[in-house]
């Protein structure tokens, strides 16, 4: 018989979606299952997208150019522009999701065997985009103790070597909402200007910055500009996951070239996610003080509630729609598992993402949990009371 490739068997699975069977369990007893595993928000899509689908006139169903729409890539960047990120359309490449738009990065930026920094824990699937183009991901590890907080200048110069080629961060970050100082953003870029590395920065959750503070782009830090590349996506802030209709953004014409033989070779993004994604750049202002205002509420619903269960820690996020939580359990895992196949309470059970998977380093986040506060405020609060009697019945079994 033949065998799987390396590649194929070194691929990590989703911690996010790896207990779905689990889940399928709960529901075939009958339980109703809570999600807050997943970034899947119940935030409406904004009306002028899904109409700019129904009322379109397409006969034949064409390619788009391989860069995406020029009229979209247009419209980009006067968004970007309106967020104080001045780029040109012809700086702009629109991808299928932003997970496109990091495997392209990646395939352009580093050759197998290269080593990108990241700090953990981080997006999981980060690791399967290192896996499929052979990079070795380092990580730089930030704790719950500090809330998440990028970890001292030197825990990550001590991590570079001749084969360091990039640092990645997501900002507001992803699984722990944590969002990027300053002088936390002044010191990476005085780390990849002393190495000259690029730096990747994911910023899907730009729009989810919450308490007045300001989110700042790498797009914007002196010195660095031709070793920049920001991912986007339009699937968090307009709530259109399944658009999957990303954008990687940079100055560097060398990168920008080499994306676009890439994009040539998959030929060209969703046309009618296309046709949605530019019609949502007309979404009014109103749309996300209403979101982001509903987000703080659940946020702040959920954290208290948490925080208020006996030996559980749960730290403040400043952006993004997830917390972690840090469990009074040996192992997350197992929990997480145990709570969907064996335990209910009034027929409903939650499910939820461990963080070992966020994490590079084996060992690590073993006792902790993600939690997508994606959901009415209801529902989070019941979800925490099925929590805290699942952590008894779990302690007691």
């Amino acid at each position: 018989m033949p065998t799987i490739s390396t590649n194929g068997l070194a691929m990590p699975e989703s911690p996010i979606r790896k207990l779905v069977p689990f889940a399928e369990l709960a529901k075939s007893k009958g339980n109703e299952v809570i999600h807050l595993n997943i970034g899947q928000p119940d935030i409406a899509t904004p009306k002028v997208a899904l109409d700019a689908i129904h009322n379109s006139e397409i006969n034949v169903l064409e390619y788009s150019h391989s860069a995406g729409f020029e009229s979209y890539r247009k419209g980009l960047s006067g968004y970007y522009k309106s967020v104080n990120i001045d780029v040109d359309f012809n700086e702009i490449i629109v991808t299928t999701g932003g997970s496109e738009a990091l495997l392209f990065g990646f395939m352009t930026c580093f050759n197998p065997g290269d080593e990108v920094i990241i700090p953990e824990p981080f997006y999981a699937n980060y690791n399967g985009f290192a896996t499929a183009s052979g990079v070795k991901v380092v990580p730089v590890t930030s704790t719950i103790e500090t809330g998440f907080a990028l970890p001292p200048v030197e825990d990550i110069e001590k991590l570079i070597t001749p084969k360091t080629k990039g640092i990645l961060i997501c900002n507001p970050g992803n699984p722990t909402g944590y969002l990027y100082t300053e002088n936390e953003l002044k010191t990476i870029r005085d780390i990849v200007a002393k190495h000259d590395l690029f730096l990747f920065s994911d910023e899907v959750y730009r729009e989810f910055v919450y308490d007045n503070k300001e989110h700042r782009s790498v797009m914007n830090l002196e010195g660095i500009e031709q070793n920049t590349i920001l991912v986007d996506s339009v699937s968090k802030r307009y709530s259109m996951c399944g658009a999957r209709i990303g954008a990687i953004i940079s100055k560097n014409k060398e990168v920008m070239a080499t994306v676009m033989k890439f994009a040539q070779a998959r030929l060209s993004p969703p046309t009618f996610a296309q046709i949605a994604s530019e019609a949502a750049l007309k979404t009014p202002a109103s749309y996300f003080d209403e979101v982001k205002a509903e987000y703080v509420g659940r946020r702040d619903t959920l954290v208290t509630a948490l925080n208020k269960i006996e030996g559980v820690l749960c730290p403040n996020p400043s952006g993004a729609f997830y917390c972690v939580a840090q469990l009074p359990v040996a192992d997350a895992d197992h929990f997480c598992e145990w709570i969907l196949s064996d335990f209910s309470l009034n027929g409903k059970t939650v499910m939820m993402a461990p963080v070992s998977g966020f994490y590079s380093t084996p060992g690590l986040g073993k006792k902790e949990v993600r939690l997508a506060y994606v959901l009415k405020k209801e529902l989070l609060l019941e979800a925490v009371v099925i929590l805290e009697a699942a952590l008894t019945a779990y302690k007691n079994r």
